[in-house]
């Protein structure tokens, strides 16, 4: 039953979770109001206030008993004394929060949910300081801060209404580099943009969406495969915004009407980061994604990827063959691009000319030679490959094999002596095999071509600081896919809890995978022009994981919980 109860609140807030535990309110109550605070766009502890279910005094109290995190009453200090300017009146608002103190790197902030982790990580970035939770109660906070001037809005509104003009050359904002003069960097629309993305590249997303609706605005980031909303800025921004992010990314700014794709590169620190551009036309304007490229992602390394030792030792026995095809699949987002740049980055010598045909080319690998698609210039992934094999190369990389003809070119790349690597949108390594026959391919070139193929997806991987054991029932261990054996009470696996340094439990990703070599078995199924369960029922006789297994293998390690592996692969 506890158990039960456990898995119920897992969705809710650690704010809920508190009032629910201490008997202030029913998980039912908790969910409803949680529920209109998603609808009003308001804290969770505001919809608790304006509900009446629990006082702004008891609240602080429960607080402040159940966490352990130190009570101040507002009344009893001084607001003229407070520290100003420390924390920026948009996050004050924002997060409903007021700086009270510092003591050397140490900021010790009033607020009314120290559990808000989004908080504690923007809050640490804008500051550089520690902070230090202090909980007050919400009514008298509120007029502290409507006493403290302008809201979020307000401010963001001053930027929307303040007229400039872009002052620097395009060869100034080229895609090699998006460093730009002082009075362009005055520009609010300017510093807007610029702070999203640091903040997108400190908590470690992968993906910034700038949306227009009819009647407001939002930012949103993809932080560990989850898109989480960071701020609303007045619609009266988009177009200036929009503007700002094709002139640096060199896209056409009166096109509004066709979907644009650029890049762009932005000095953070010792390094460069690049940004790929996509601008799509929507009802209420242009909808603009933003896709951060970290060359550094490349050069991890295999280990760092998740491989299990079995799974790393096929793929790189099958990379180091002289000739055939390997493929990655899995959808969009699952990591295809970062492994197959890993597995060039391996074979990147001196001695080995390598080409790659992308749409586009996303990192950048000295020593290798990367050509992007362009259609209306006629250059497809199938006229690429004609051409890559006119230059006497070892090794091709196609960016994705999406048609019969890129398909034909590239098996036969892999049967005359190159090692060929691609990807599919396919769910798993077998249904990739009937795929490539679906799209017309011989299954005598399938069977003589194809030497290994690996699936993935991602799942978030616990964050090491606060994960904590979990209790299942067995019957839910084993309805997972977990086999009697396997419970042999040597494990346990751990369930995601939150803390400062973390995103609700999770703190970045780790790869699942299923790699599948091509045996003699296998060729005689393709050959026979068997179905993809033939195939995975040979792949599982020849000791290959499916991609389930390989996720209750990642639990047993204690790399990610039971839920997310179960979320990324129910298919």
């Amino acid at each position: 039953m506890d158990t039960l109860v456990d898995s119920q609140q897992s969705n809710l807030s650690g704010v809920a979770r508190v009032l629910v535990h201490a008997g202030k309110l029913t998980a039912k109550a908790a969910e409803d109001l949680a529920r209109i605070a998603q609808e009003r766009r308001i804290g969770f502890v505001a919809s608790v206030i304006a509900s009446g279910a629990v006082s702004p005094s008891d609240l602080a109290h429960t607080l402040s008993t159940t966490l352990a995190v130190p009570l101040v009453d507002l009344n009893a200090v001084d607001v003229e004394r407070l520290p100003k300017g420390i924390i920026d009146g948009k996050l004050a608002q924002q997060y409903h929060i007021v700086a009270l103190a510092r003591r050397g790197s140490r900021l010790y902030i009033g607020c009314t949910d120290p559990t808000d982790q989004e908080a504690s990580e923007r809050i640490k970035f804008a500051t550089q300081l520690a902070p230090e939770w202090v909980i007050v109660e919400y009514d008298k906070l509120a007029r502290i801060l409507e006493s403290q001037g302008t809201s979020t809005t307000e401010a963001l509104e001053s930027i929307a209404g303040d007229d400039f003009e872009f002052d620097v050359t395009e060869e100034d904002t080229s895609a090699e580099s998006a460093e730009v003069t002082a009075d362009v960097e005055d520009a609010p629309v300017v510093r807007f943009l610029q702070k999203m993305l640091i903040d997108a590249i400190n908590m470690r997303a992968s993906d910034l969406h700038f949306e227009p609706y009819e009647s407001h605005y939002r930012v949103r980031f993809r932080v560990d495969g989850e898109l989480r909303e960071i701020t609303q800025p007045p619609i009266a921004i988009k177009e200036k915004l929009a503007s700002r992010i094709k002139v640096i990314s060199r896209l056409d700014i009166a096109e509004k009407r066709v979907p644009q794709d650029g890049r762009m590169k932005l000095k953070f620190g010792s390094k460069a980061i690049d940004f790929r551009i996509s601008t799509l036309p929507t009802l209420f304007g242009e909808k603009i994604v933003i896709r951060i490229l970290d060359p550094s992602s490349a050069k991890l390394g295999i280990e760092a990827l998740g491989y299990e030792k079995v799974e790393k030792e096929r793929l790189l026995a099958a990379i180091g063959r002289p000739y055939g095809m390997v493929l990655v699949t899995g959808p969009t987002g699952s990591g295809k691009t970062v492994s197959l740049y890993t597995c060039l980055n391996i074979l990147n010598q001196p001695g080995v000319n390598i080409s790659t045909v992308e749409d586009p080319a996303e990192i950048n690998l000295p020593g290798i030679n990367q050509v992007n698609v362009n259609d209306r210039a006629g250059l497809n992934f199938a006229a690429a490959l004609k051409s890559f094999l006119r230059q006497d190369p070892d090794i091709i990389m196609v960016g994705e094999i999406r048609d019969l003809e890129t398909a034909d070119i590239a098996i036969k790349a892999a049967q005359t002596g190159h090692l060929v690597m691609s990807t599919l949108h396919t769910n798993d390594a077998p249904t990739t095999l009937t795929r490539l026959q679906n799209m017309g391919v011989a299954p005598f070139n399938i069977a003589s071509s194809v030497i290994l193929i690996t699936a993935q997806r991602l799942a978030r991987r616990l964050c090491e600081n606060c994960k904590t054991p979990a209790e299942y029932p067995r019957d839910a261990l084993l309805r997972a896919g977990y086999r009697p054996e396997d419970l042999d009470g040597s494990w346990k696996p751990y369930r995601a809890v939150g803390c400062s340094s973390c995103n609700n439990g999770y703190k970045g990703r780790v790869g699942i995978y299923q790699v599948m070599p091509i045996t003699e078995a296998q060729q005689r199924i393709i050959l026979a022009e068997g179905t993809a369960i033939d195939i995975a029922e040979q792949a599982r006789k020849d000791g290959v994981r499916d991609l389930r297994q390989a996720g209750l293998l990642k639990v047993r390690t204690g790399h990610t919980s039971l839920e997310e592996v179960i979320a990324v692969t129910n298919e």
